[in-house]
């Protein structure tokens, strides 16, 4: 049978200083850094734009959770190291997650669920990833107060191996294991400029020096 304890256990000092027992502890969680995050996602309204690419073919009256509070919860939990959706079956529910979408860590209802970003993820058509692709580059522009009289381009691709099935993977000899390719654009300053997800085989010089055409042309506008 399950017993309360009523009273504090006395324990021996430690150097001069009480020793202390509690039982009365809330919710715990293990990824508190997310209140800063949430304060710079808030300025930068990252979520918001990239949601506004796309649109939603859910009935407004039945959503319980927009696209960009999906996409916000993704964003954080990849920013704590969560990298697969999964983790949203336990994430929906902790209390740091929940304050960084503006929700009760205790009594605030619980985050959207592994499939609903799934779908979300599957969601954007090509069209849809051009505009996202374009309002990353608009982002970047935007954290210059004033702009740079030159910007160095540092293009490169990087071998990302995946473990399950996911779309585009592929087999790449050299690193002996499936992933992607994707190709890598950051400043001279290393801001990141923007990415381009492709199977991992590595970029001929026409399909980087078109990559880079574009991002030149969305810079300049």
């Amino acid at each position: 049978m399950t017993q309360s304890t009523c009273s504090t256990p006395r324990l021996s000092r430690l150097n001069g200083k009480p020793v202390l027992l509690g039982f009365d502890g809330a919710d715990m969680s293990s990824d508190a850094g997310l209140t800063l995050l949430r304060e710079i996602e808030r300025r930068a309204g990252l979520a918001q734009r990239l949601a506004d690419c796309l649109h939603d073919p859910r009935d407004p009256a039945k959503v319980q959770h927009s696209l960009c509070d999906i996409i916000r919860f993704r964003i954080m939990m990849i920013a704590a190291e969560y990298e697969d959706g999964n983790d949203a079956a336990a994430l929906r529910y902790d209390p740091s997650f929940r304050i960084a979408l503006e929700r009760g860590p205790e009594t605030g209802p619980a985050l959207c669920s592994q499939p609903t970003i799934s779908r979300m993820e599957n969601l954007p058509d090509a069209r849809a990833l051009i505009r996202m692709g374009r309002e990353m580059i608009r982002f970047y522009c935007h954290s210059f107060a004033r702009p740079p009289s030159r910007i160095v381009l540092d293009i490169d691709d990087t071998f990302d191996a995946v473990h399950g099935h996911q779309q585009l993977r592929l087999f790449n000899a050299f690193y002996d294991e499936f992933g992607f390719q994707p190709i890598v654009v950051f400043d001279g300053e290393g801001r990141l400029v923007g990415t381009l997800l492709r199977p991992a085989r590595r970029p001929n010089g026409a399909e980087s020096a078109a990559h880079i055409r574009r991002l030149i042309r969305q810079i300049a506008r």
